[in-house]
């Protein structure tokens, strides 16, 4: 079933999901080593790979979002506290506006830099946002390296959560975004054990 159900996500959230998580991994283990590069055509090839990926991402995520919208999502796992509940739904909200605002900063600190316009992965040329700016530069900048540190304390804590719910609490919320039988499900509290 592509759609999530009542009971958890769908094929369709689960791909998407795990894809973008594995772009984001990649681009910022780059974004925080590239510093450290020497500048050879390597390194011009890396800084534009990374300027791709990151416009990738971006795409998947208004797919993904426009899906979640379309689809719906699963009802909260059952004797969830309302406070967990709020506290998860805030954020995803957290984490889908940094999703978009990282490769939007780092696309307009691109454009305000001044640099000829980047091939997406060799294909075409991305259009720039702005003109150049220098003080647009620098914040876009600042916002692009303050938001990836923001990123990885968020999806830790998103990380976290879900081990910590399927650890100590034994429920679903982790195993509803794996495909069914790579984590065994616990049972519902209102079954018996061995039903």
């Amino acid at each position: 079933m592509t759609q999530p159900n009542a009971e958890r996500w769908g094929a369709v959230s689960q791909s998407l999901h795990w894809i973008i998580v594995l772009l984001i991994f990649a681009l910022a283990v780059v974004g925080l080593t590239m510093g450290d590069l020497p500048k050879t055509p390597k390194y011009f090839w890396v800084y534009t790979a990374h300027k791709s990926v990151g416009i990738t991402v971006l795409a998947l995520v208004i797919v993904r979002l426009a899906w979640r919208l379309y689809a719906g999502a699963p009802r909260p796992v059952p004797n969830t506290p309302g406070w967990q509940h709020a506290i998860a739904s805030f954020t995803h909200v957290l984490l889908y506006g940094l999703m978009f605002a990282m490769p939007l900063s780092g696309w307009l600190y691109d454009s305000a830099s001044g640099l000829r316009p980047f091939k997406f992965f060799g294909l075409f040329n991305m259009p720039k946002l702005v003109a150049p700016d220098e003080g647009l530069r620098h914040l876009a900048h600042t916002a692009h390296e303050w938001g990836l540190y923001v990123l990885i304390v968020l999806v830790a804590m998103h990380a976290g959560a879900a081990f910590y719910h399927h650890l100590f609490q034994g429920d679903a919320t982790l195993a509803r975004m794996l495909p069914r039988g790579w984590l065994r499900v616990p049972a519902p509290a209102s079954q018996p054990k061995d039903s």
